[in-house]
């Protein structure tokens, strides 16, 4: 089975309809739903739109409090969201079955 099946397959598996699933390898969530990857498209349509405006308009001295603020912001709720809508966290090295 390659890497993407394996994935996919364990993402498929959410029988509590989690937004959010533990990473296969690793530490961290993944989008697991529609609602899972929407809140993540958001989020990095918004930290880009940022950048990209702040770059623009901020003046020299400003960028701390118009740009990085925010983002700091949205990072916190994106993490807020994925806790509440996420499979609990914990360290994980591939399937439990070690298929």
């Amino acid at each position: 089975m390659s890497f993407i099946q394996e994935y996919t397959a364990y993402l498929k598996d959410n029988p509590n309809g989690y937004w959010f699933k533990r990473k296969l390898y690793g530490f961290g969530w993944m989008p697991a739903t529609k609602q899972g990857w929407t809140v993540l498209a958001l989020y990095v349509l918004f930290v880009a739109g940022l950048a990209l405006w702040g770059e623009q308009s901020v003046a020299a001295g400003q960028e701390f409090k118009m740009v990085v603020v925010p983002i700091l912001l949205a990072t916190a709720l994106l993490l807020m969201v994925t806790w509440r809508t996420g499979e609990p966290l914990k360290w994980q090295w591939g399937t439990r079955d070690g298929k």
